[in-house]
């Protein structure tokens, strides 16, 4: 089916190439914008049009919203894809897309302004059932008073968070009263300084959580359904490092229930397209935290276990289509596991741009690799160090694991450092071959602990 004649991928490497395969397989013709540094890149190539965009610097090229318009109105594109990253979550650019006639693929502009600051996450969740983290329900005036006995009220420690951060910034946990008033000060200033809204609240900082996401797809005929849970609990730096799906230990009740929550929430909110509700799981208990209204980079492990094309689904949505299938059609099958590849020093973590000398991608039953890297590309070190996604499934999640080492032996990566060897000793590892490991065990294990 086409759902639009032509569309314009806002994004790069991976992502971008993921998009572009999706579209040849539905007959859509597409459009690829570019940095000066990016001209050779494999989507680009394989794209109908491109079109430079400007410089290296994403601020000059992938963040450049004019450009990007321009780019649509000259190529004729009818709608924009902006994977993940970047634009994928600026409702401003949603806005001045469909101003411009054109169809941003994603949630509408309001939604994702609605999800995009915290305080309004969580009050939206709260009035939609959705259970969330003990908190303040709400900014942080300048009283402290009222923040001393909020704090005392949740129950230390407690954490401190920008109400416009991600990614793991703009947080600080808190242990003692006497820290509150310095650290809630502190964090306003990050956050000022880091995202142009001084904006903080409170929640209780969980001690031993994991990292539990559903995955939802909604159209606009008021159909939403969930697609099971992914653990994404193995992180250095709130950055995720290996996923998969479903969640070790997650019972089909569970996932039952909580996926219905999410599911009736989107309805709620009016919701468009694939989304991720994002919860720390500890004690039984699912605690929300935010919402992702973008396709996420682990989207692979859902679409191995469902047989389910997520961006496609996305670019349906966009169109006006309905959800082809309903909640019932949804069955999880196997497990998956997704290692994320970086282009980075395996022990310092330090970025490592460079000239890729030789790639060999592994192969073999319930093997996948998503990436955008070539015999002789080169890794600009203007973006993030992230060249490509391991993918394994299998029946259970004994075989995926067994899978996985066998296809990170093969995989061949010269030219640039890596975290291949990372993964290979994560994939050895026994408190990850047990799974339910929270999200402060990857830390520990590298520090030594």
């Amino acid at each position: 089916m086409r759902a639009f004649r032509k569309v314009l991928i806002a994004n790069r490497g991976e992502i971008a190439l993921r998009i572009q395969r999706a579209c040849q397989a539905m007959g859509i013709r597409t459009v690829a914008v570019h940095s000066t540094v990016d001209r050779n890149l494999k989507h680009v190539g394989m794209a109908d049009e491109s079109v430079c965009i400007g410089p290296a610097p994403a601020a000059q090229s992938y963040l450049n919203v004019p450009a990007i318009i321009a780019a649509m109105e000259v190529t004729d594109a009818e709608a924009v894809h902006p994977g993940y990253g970047f634009l994928a979550e600026n409702a401003d650019f949603a806005e001045r897309v469909e101003e411009s006639g054109f169809t941003f693929i994603g949630p509408r502009a309001e939604t994702i302004r609605l999800m995009g600051d915290k305080v309004s996450a969580i009050n939206a969740m709260r009035q939609a059932g959705v259970p969330c983290v003990p908190g303040s329900n709400g900014p942080l005036d300048n009283d402290e008073a009222r923040s001393i006995r909020l704090a005392e009220e949740i129950g230390y420690p407690v954490l401190i968070k920008a109400a416009a951060g991600g990614g793991g910034r703009g947080m600080r946990v808190v242990e003692r009263p006497e820290d509150l008033v310095k650290s809630i000060s502190l964090t306003r200033q990050e956050a000022k300084s880091g995202f142009g809204d001084d904006t903080v609240y409170m929640e209780k900082y969980l001690t031993n959580p994991r990292h539990v996401e559903i995955q939802v797809l909604a159209d606009a005929h008021g159909n939403a359904v969930h697609l099971g849970e992914r653990d994404c609990s193995m992180q250095r730096r709130h950055q995720k490092v290996i996923e998969e799906a479903p969640a070790p230990g997650i019972t089909a009740e569970e996932r039952e229930r909580i996926g219905r929550t999410c599911t009736d929430a989107c309805k709620r909110i009016g919701y468009l397209g694939a989304g991720t509700f994002e919860f720390l799981y500890e004690d039984g208990e699912f605690y929300f935290i935010e919402m992702n209204t973008r396709i996420q980079v682990e989207h692979p492990v859902t679409e191995c276990v469902t047989g389910l094309d997520l961006i496609r689904a996305q670019i349906l949505a966009a169109a006006g289509e309905p959800l082809p299938f309903r909640q019932e059609d949804v069955h999880i099958q196997g497990h998956a596991i997704e290692c994320r590849i970086n282009a980075e020093d395996p022990e310092t973590f330090i970025p490592q741009p460079g000239r890729i000398d030789a790639f060999h991608a592994p192969g073999g039953p319930g093997i996948r690799v998503d990436s955008h890297i070539y015999d002789g590309y080169s890794v600009p070190p203007n973006y993030d160090s992230m060249i490509g996604k391991l993918i394994a499934h299998g029946e259970d999640r004994e075989t995926a694991i067994a899978r996985m080492r066998v296809a990170l032996d093969e995989m061949v990566l010269r030219g640039v450092k890596n975290n291949i060897p990372l993964h290979q000793r994560l994939l050895k590892d026994s408190g990850f071959v047990e799974g339910g490991t929270n999200i402060h065990y990857l830390e520990k294990l590298l520090k030594g602990g």
